[in-house]
């Protein structure tokens, strides 16, 4: 039986996975942060499935589930970092702390937790799975933050692809694009309370954007993939003799690579303006 970890695994694309897996006759480590979401996941369980108490933030946390994975399993098949956080909103107003804390979680602690789980990889000559975006491929306006963290995590990923060649661990990057998570309905509430925490003058310049944004979001919510299709994607990575270095999900994502690669950067602009915004 071969060995994954999944982080993130609480809701959304990680929880998929780690269920996903477990079904496909993996051995799972599923990481989340509290108690109360470890007993909900373990409950969906069919046994093969162990939560594992993890913060990709705090290097204790990550040390101690090292140690608690290498305890159980003495080599490892699969890393699936998927832990991540989405913040937004203007880059003339974000909070630098929140551009901070979004690229402490989705870029420096997916490296971290590759760091501490290597050892255990090699043995197995095992995968690495980075959980990244279309937005990791086309910025859109408002989504700066996360985008640039997405940005982030390719290079990453090219760069870790290259560095662990000569031990024969794959690194395959993964990138969705609209998946029924709880990301829009979060997206929703996001909007409204930054409305409540710009400065007037803040809403006077981005206000409409926003609003647009919201329209947007309201109006892709429930229209996505089902996160078990990302999760279909993952094991392709983790089981392909030959695993590709990026795997697009999703019409709407295939799509936004090509416009990307095809298309001048004015293009994708005016493009991108008139499909958030409602403007031609």
């Amino acid at each position: 039986m071969k060995t994954v970890l999944v982080t993130g695994a609480s809701t959304g694309i990680g929880e998929a996975c780690a269920l996903w897996l477990e079904k496909r006759g993996y051995r799972v480590f599923a990481s989340v942060r509290t108690m109360a979401d470890a007993e909900a996941l373990q409950q969906k369980s069919r046994g093969a499935l162990r939560p594992v108490l993890l913060d990709v933030t705090d290097e204790a946390s990550i040390r101690e589930a090292a140690q608690f994975v290498g305890r159980q399993a003495p080599r490892l098949d699969g890393l699936v970092n998927n832990a991540g956080i989405a913040v937004a909103g203007p880059l003339e107003f974000v909070p630098l702390g929140e551009l901070r804390r979004v690229l402490e979680v989705n870029v420096i602690g997916q490296v971290a937790v590759t760091q501490a789980f290597l050892p255990l990889l090699r043995e197995a000559r095992g995968r690495v799975v980075l959980m990244s975006s279309i937005s990791g491929r086309v910025a859109a306006p408002l989504m700066g933050p996360y985008a640039a963290s997405k940005f982030a995590l390719e290079a990453i990923g090219d760069a870790l692809r290259r560095e662990l060649a000569p031990w024969g661990i794959e690194v395959s990057i993964i990138e969705p694009g609209n998946i029924q998570t709880p990301i829009w309905r979060k997206g929703i509430a996001w909007g409204e309370a930054l409305k409540q925490q710009l400065s007037p003058r803040a809403i006077e310049l981005y206000g409409p954007a926003i609003d647009g944004i919201l329209h947007y979001i309201r109006g892709q919510d429930g229209k996505g993939l089902h996160p078990r299709e990302v999760a279909r994607v993952v094991e392709q990575a983790l089981a392909s003799a030959r695993p590709k270095t990026r795997y697009v999900v999703g019409r709407d994502a295939k799509a936004g690579a090509l416009l990307a690669r095809l298309l001048p950067d004015r293009w994708v602009d005016h493009f991108i303006a008139g499909r958030r915004f409602g403007r031609q």
